[in-house]
């Protein structure tokens, strides 16, 4: 399975945030190291995993929101 890799400065163009965001509030509270990102060869550089951002962009609104959970599996915004 082929990954696509991006910087922190790629990332922010997709997800519509600055660069400065997605490092001191993002990463490592809702982008995790080994799921969202890599540092390659034990390095400073940090490589954002584009298919598990844009798989769970979404998640954390959801469970952290004014959505409450239902039965059915949906979410009443409550």
């Amino acid at each position: 399975m082929s990954q696509t890799y991006l910087t922190t400065e790629e990332l922010a163009k997709l997800i519509k945030y600055t660069p400065r965001t997605i490092r001191d509030q993002l990463k490592d509270s809702v982008l995790l190291e080994g799921i969202h990102y890599i540092r390659p060869f034990g390095g400073r550089k940090t490589l954002y995993l584009w298919e598990a951002v844009e798989r769970d962009i979404g998640k954390v609104s959801k469970e952290n929101g004014a959505l409450l959970p239902m039965a059915s599996g949906g979410y009443c915004n409550g």
